[in-house]
Order: C-alpha cells, then structure tokens, then sequence
C-alpha cells in the first residue's frame, strides 16, 4: 500500500483538518500572519493528523471533534518544531530555511508560543471535550518538554543508555503520536480496551518513526535522500544505531567511542570516525531489526479492532513509517 494511497483516501477529512489549522492561526499581526502563511506552505508529512483520522475511523465514525483534535496534535506538533529549531539552533527543516533562521531565536519562540496556545483553543473548541483529554494534552507537553532536556543533558556526558534512549523518544517523539490515537479514539466514543490499543499502536509507531530518523544520520550521505547525514553527532546525540554498535564494542572501546561523542561538535574528523565504527560493527542494521521489532508491536495492537479500510490503511501507515526515505 502506497501513503499516496492513504491521502487520497483522507483528502475531504483533511482539507477539513488544514482548514480548522488556517482558521486557528488568523491574525491581524502582520509579520506573524506572514511568517505563520510562509511556514504554511510546506506543511511536511500531516503524519498526525493521518494517524488521527484512521484510528478514529477504525473505532467508529469521524466526528467533529475527531477533526479538532487532529488539527490541535498538528499545531502541536509545529509548535514544538520551532522550538526545537532554536534549541539546537537549526538554520533548516524540510529543505527549506527554518523560522529561527529567517526570524530569530526570539521571534521563533514566540511563534511557537502562539501555535501553542491555538493548539489549546482547538483542544477546548471540541464540543464534547472533557478533563480527560485536556489533562492528555497536558502530559504530552510535559512529555515533550522532558524529553528534550533529557537529550540536552545527556549530550554533554556521552552517557546515554538504551533505558535513556527509548525515553528520550518516547516523550520527544512517541508521545505526541500517542496523543492522536488516545484522542482519536476518544472522539468516536470506543471502548476502554479500544483506547488502549489505539493509543499503544500509535506510541509503538511513534518509537519507530524516531528510530527511523535517527538512522537517516548513518546513511550514506547519496543514499540520505531528503535529511543531511551526521547532524545528531555534531550535536552529541548517541542514538540507536550508535547504541547498537557500542553493544559490540569491548568496554574500554566503549567509553572512548563515547568521548569522541562529546567532543564531536568541534573535531568533525570525530563524526567520521564514529560513523565508520557504527558501519562496521551493523549498527544500524541492528538499529532497524529495533525499529522493526516496534512496528510489530504496533501492529499486534489492532488485533482487537474489526477489520475495516480504515484499519488496513493504519498497517500501510506502520509499513509507511519503517520504509520511508525521508
């Protein structure tokens, strides 16, 4: 199953969703409604806001509500993207120039604020909206928050375990995914043990979407297609196929590997070396039998679901995920 497939057959439900995004982010600010138009027009994947409308379709029927909570994980989503970018002072996202590149770490952050706060008012527009689905959101940004500065603290010790790794994911990455199949689900009203599943998938999903980005860094740079190799070493990230390599590695080797880490943002010649370490110990073929093993788990979630279009195309969004190129 192709994902060109997928969009095709979610186009009416997302133009709903991209309009309700439009509406959310109207302003009479000059440069931000400028700046929120110029993001706008490269809106990336839409990945959430997919996993939104095919888990909530595979638990019942699309709702309203179903549309505003895939329109509030995008604008969350975004938000955190630019934050993200100022964070790690990233200059481009998507092959295109960041917010923080073309308006300032200030102006980026309280861009990302405003998406924040419309991501809020979307949660709080949904007609049967309850503290449970707020308190949701609000973990998830607390996930999110967590997450990054885990990685942040980490990246100056060298000293990330694979216990680290998967929490570092999980809330940068994992929960943000977990909170569209939680809400989804929620929106059409399914059962406990629907919500459950729904929410493990898209969190399994979620961890294995990450792995796959963490091992576009160790490609070979023609094969990268779509996202610059080496960027989480010059920002002292150890990641899973790094992870996996050191697992073959003698422990003095291992803690040496793990110095050149920390060192890695001034000696680039360090970068090339731990890649060259990672190539010949398998590290990322170990690092995709990882994400593998999360898309299976993922996919034993939707046993308790009736087969449906919309569940089909939740199996073609895992096996989208672990395929992909960019």
């Amino acid at each position: 199953m192709d994902i060109r497939d997928i969009r095709i057959f979610l186009q009416p439900q997302m133009e709903k969703v991209e309009a309700l995004i439009k509406a959310s982010l109207e302003t009479d600010i000059a440069l931000l409604d400028a700046s929120n138009k110029r993001f706008r027009e490269h809106p990336g994947k839409m990945l959430r806001p997919a996993l939104t409308l095919l888990a909530a379709g595979a638990a019942g029927e699309v709702t309203e509500d179903t549309l505003r909570y895939a329109a509030a994980t995008e604008l969350l989503h975004n938000a955190t993207l630019m934050h993200d970018d100022v964070v790690d002072g990233a200059t481009e996202r998507r092959g295109l120039p960041t917010v923080f590149k073309f308006m300032g770490g200030g102006p980026a952050v309280l861009m990302g604020d405003f998406w924040l706060v419309k991501c809020i008012g979307r949660v709080l527009s949904a007609q049967n909206v309850t503290f449970r689905v707020v308190r949701l959101y609000a973990d998830t940004l607390s996930h999110l928050a967590e997450g990054e500065l885990l990685q942040m603290g980490k990246a100056s010790k060298g000293d990330t375990t694979q216990e680290d790794y998967l929490r570092i994911i999980y809330g940068k990455t994992a929960s943000l995914f977990e909170v569209a199949g939680l809400t989804a689900a929620i929106s059409v009203g399914a059962s406990e043990a629907e919500i459950s599943a729904l929410g493990g998938f898209a969190r399994e999903l979620g961890l294995a979407f990450q792995i796959k980005d963490d091992i576009f860094d160790y490609l070979d740079p023609s094969a990268a297609l779509g996202k610059p190799v080496g960027i989480d070493l010059r920002e002292q990230k150890i990641t899973q196929p790094l992870l996996c390599a050191l697992e073959t590695l003698a422990p003095a080797e291992q803690q040496r590997v793990r110095t050149l880490v920390t060192q890695a943002a001034d000696k680039p010649e360090y970068v090339a070396e731990i890649q060259e370490i990672v190539k010949k110990s398998g590290g990322a073929q170990a690092a995709v039998t990882r994400m593998e093993a999360h898309k299976k788990a993922a996919l034993a979630y939707l046993d308790i679901l009736p087969d449906s279009l919309e569940k089909a195309y939740l199996i073609g969004l895992a096996d989208y995920v672990v395929d992909r190129s960019v």
